[in-house]
């Protein structure tokens, strides 16, 4: 199978390099000093499922050096999301698949390159760029869930599956990719703005009364948009969703807690701000994360350094 990862980032990076640590043929898309750096020195990642270095890894930063691939796997950033640079790479078998945040990856990718293109993706991990060239992941959690858009168990998710399985990632075939896209979201939104908003990890925060009140009624105000929105999720997901906070580890933070202490551009309109977007569309209140993007707007268009 021959891949390309549209975005060597936190995401990108990590799955890509087990897949090349497994003799899949990848090919990395990326920019700026991490391109440099990996053009250099190889990809490095630290990850306490075992570290990594690929050099030499496939690099660039045209996704026409690369040509049609068997999968693109995007990765990049919401706002960073041109399905025209991904034309080059998409040939008359080429399936796509994204494993970005949000809920619109999907139908964004699928207006322009045609649903038939499209695979569903999301992912469970925790990994940002630590310095050019080097990811580190967060915690032990690296899982990946993807399907078909219509729920069929098709030749091309079940050889991607494969190639995880192979490469010793943790991957789900899912009869009902939206369900588990919206439920990563519900988990997402609020675990990303309460840790950006108080511009701390996820230990203190549950550990106060008054602003583990605050981020359980975050996560409450996204399952309500879900529910509104009428994607099948379980009665007690806002409890799922808060004893997963609770086994996280105390010094965790989101991504994008550390793109704003980074001083880079920051997901929020794809995250609290579509909670409050869609709420408001639904008829649907959604005071505490329209709180969380009041705060943070001003931040919201740190300068991007590249994925």
């Amino acid at each position: 199978m021959r891949i390309a990862v549209f975005g060597a980032g936190g995401v990108g990076g990590y799955y890509g390099a087990r897949l090349a640590s497994a003799g899949v043929e990848v090919h990395f898309i990326a920019r700026g000093a991490h391109l440099e750096a990996i053009r250099i020195n190889g990809l490095s990642v630290k990850s306490a499922n075992g570290d990594l270095h690929i050099h030499p890894a496939g690099v660039t930063d045209d996704p026409a050096a690369i040509g049609p691939v068997d999968l693109v796997l995007v990765a990049v950033k919401l706002y960073d999301t041109i399905p025209e640079d991904i034309r080059p790479l998409v040939g008359p078998e080429t399936a796509v698949v994204s494993f970005q945040n949000g809920v619109m990856a999907a139908e964004s990718l699928a207006a322009v390159l045609g649903p038939e293109r499209v695979i569903g993706g999301m992912t469970q991990i925790i990994s940002v760029i630590a310095a050019p060239g080097v990811i580190a992941h967060g915690g032990t959690m690296a899982r990946l869930v993807f399907g078909e858009l219509d729920g069929r168990r098709t030749p091309r998710v079940e050889a991607f599956h494969a190639a995880c399985a192979g490469a010793g990632i943790d991957a789900e075939i899912s009869a009902d990719i939206q369900a588990d896209i919206w439920s990563k979201f519900v988990f997402l939104a609020p675990f990303s703005g309460v840790t950006a908003l108080m511009r701390l990890p996820i230990g203190p925060i549950r550990a106060d009364a008054r602003t583990r009140a605050l981020y359980r009624r975050a996560t409450e105000e996204a399952f309500a948009v879900a529910r509104a929105k009428g994607i099948r999720l379980p009665d007690d997901q806002v409890d799922r969703h808060m004893e997963l906070v609770d086994g996280l580890p105390e010094d965790l933070g989101s991504s994008m807690l550390h793109d704003l202490t980074q001083g880079r551009r920051l997901e929020l309109p794809w995250l609290s701000g579509t909670v409050v977007s869609l709420g408001r569309e639904l008829g649907q209140p959604t005071p505490t994360h329209g709180f969380i993007e009041a705060a943070l707007k001003l931040h919201a268009d740190g300068p991007d350094e590249g994925i």
